[in-house]
């Protein structure tokens, strides 16, 4: 399998290439880094993409009806969808505090979502 991808390590932006057996967990190839942190990222993102997931959670509250949270660190990438179902059900209650945990060990992950702002009881 071959992969395409723009490195997100540094503003550069390189246009890296990976080819390999992602379920396998092989890479054979990586070309087009500039830097050894490209090759890490081009090996992480191949192999088990990640992301930060930031989204809204509704709350019991008419004058601020969502609040903005986040993951606290990156979840697999090919379980985003898996939780934003959880999230689309929670309704959090004031006061929450900024960085407070809003869902604890989503889908398993040991990932905690946490509020990215404050909300005033």
């Amino acid at each position: 399998m071959k992969k395409e991808m723009i490195c997100t390590v540094c503003p550069i932006g390189c246009r890296i290439t990976v080819e390999g057996d992602a379920a396998a967990g092989e890479v054979h190839s990586i070309e087009g880094y500039t830097c050894k942190r490209g090759i890490q990222y081009a090996t992480d993102e191949f192999l088990h993409p990640v992301r930060i997931l930031t989204t809204t959670v509704k709350t019991d509250r008419k004058d601020a009806p969502v609040l903005a949270v986040r993951s606290r660190t990156p979840l697999p990438k090919d379980k985003l969808m898996d939780c934003m179902e959880v999230i689309r059900k929670v309704q959090v209650k004031a006061p929450v505090e900024r960085y407070q945990v809003i869902v604890p060990d989503i889908c398993g992950t040991g990932v905690d979502i946490v509020a990215s702002g404050k909300l005033e009881a």
